[in-house]
């Protein structure tokens, strides 16, 4: 008997199994191996510091983010104080595997078949890869961080079938030499209809390799194609591709993460990636820290709703920003006259500054309020087309 089952190798469950196997609890974590998501791999400080991550795992640390539009506008913004940091997931999701067993949880390699409920027992099934068969672990408590087409989350938890997403598309390739087109220290993030007629595009330095991608929540988009013209756009048509990906990831985190009985959600399967700027893997090691702290308060008191917490405690914290991103995201990525006003946006200091203080620290800036009044100010002029894209 387990404790907790986790369904879902990734940052959220592995971070979720290793925060339960650290606090005493019996703990079985059930992962497909050979899966690698597709993922810029950006990391912000505070995850590489919160979750104690060794700098073996960052693979590059960006100092630029270079913000282009639909006519070629760049706008470099300097990272102040601080770094974005990259990671290979194939690497850093394997990292965070084997330090949850190394903390003591089961770890097993298989795929999640269904929940079954019977005279007051809970069990978990799996196709074990190794065998073929069909393994049972009777279980307390199951966390569901299984991604964005959840089958836990499906099953289990209302509206699990129903969670918005787009459909992200990235080739790994060889990095090339520095060039005035290719910087191992920049991100170019490309907000342009012609690669992403509803989400952007991107070129994320990994050291020796580079993610290009791009996301869309459109049907019809010809993903590969459009990757293929962001390729040529940024000179890196000829590098050699190592591997290609691609997935869904959710913009919208569920109203409700468990079932009021004995399962909890956590990561893309309960939505928590940030709308606008796509990013997952912190708020996925943050969703699988609450839902074991949801978890092991759940085996401490016998309360199924103390399940509830996982949610509670993640939008206490974060929904602000959330809701912040999620309205630039509606307002900016509608039409390319809007993304243009946009990177033109991106020129003022102030809108730098606040940008990437609240990447690294992951809340709103409070700090100043007279920038925040001013970037107001300019946010509503270019929405309402006062101000011209071209007196910047």
């Amino acid at each position: 008997m387990f404790d907790v089952v986790v369904i879902g190798g990734g940052p959220s469950g592995a971070t979720a199994a290793e925060d339960l196997a650290r606090s005493g609890h019996k703990v079985a974590l059930i992962d497909r191996a050979g899966r690698i998501k597709p993922c810029g791999g950006a990391v912000p400080p505070r995850l590489i510091s919160d979750f104690a991550i060794p700098d073996a795992q960052v693979v590059a640390r960006i100092n630029t983010a270079r913000m282009i539009s639909p006519t070629q506008r760049q706008v470099d913004i300097p990272i102040e104080n601080g770094y974005v940091g990259m990671v290979d997931r194939e690497h850093f999701d394997e990292f965070l595997r084997v330090r949850a067993a190394e903390a003591g949880a089961t770890r097993l390699t298989g795929t999640f078949l269904r929940i079954e409920r019977e005279e007051g027992k809970t069990s978990v099934l799996y196709r074990d890869k190794a065998t073929g068969e069909t393994q049972t672990l009777n279980t307390k408590l199951i966390i569901g961080a299984d991604g964005a087409r959840s089958g836990v989350a499906k099953a289990e938890v209302p509206g699990g079938d129903k969670i918005p997403y787009v459909i992200a598309y990235h080739e790994i390739i060889e990095a090339p030499e520095p060039t005035a087109r290719y910087d191992p220290k920049r991100c170019d993030v490309i907000y342009d209809g012609a690669i992403s007629p509803d989400f952007y595009g991107w070129v994320f330095p990994h050291g020796k390799s580079a993610s290009v991608g791009m996301g869309t929540g459109l049907d019809g988009v010809d993903l590969k194609k459009a990757t293929a013209d962001l390729r040529a756009a940024s000179g890196l048509a000829d590098c050699k591709t190592i591997r290609r990906e691609g997935a869904p990831i959710p913009l919208k985190p569920m109203d409700k993460w468990d079932n009021g009985k004995d399962v909890v959600l956590a990561g893309d399967a309960a939505g928590v990636v940030a709308p606008s700027s796509g990013e997952g893997i912190y708020y996925a090691m943050v969703g699988g820290q609450v839902a074991a702290a949801a978890a092991s308060a759940c085996l401490t008191t016998g309360r199924a709703r103390d399940l509830q917490l996982a949610r509670k405690l993640f939008m206490r914290e974060h929904k602000q920003v959330f809701r912040v991103l999620g309205a630039m995201q509606n307002a900016y990525y509608r039409s390319d006259e809007r993304r243009e006003r946009f990177v033109s946006l991106c020129h003022d200091v102030d809108v730098q500054r606040l940008t990437f203080e609240a990447y690294m620290n992951k809340k709103l800036v409070k700090a100043r309020p007279m920038a925040h009044l001013k970037i107001g100010i300019k946010n509503l002029a270019h929405l309402a087309g006062i101000v011209s894209v071209n007196r910047v």
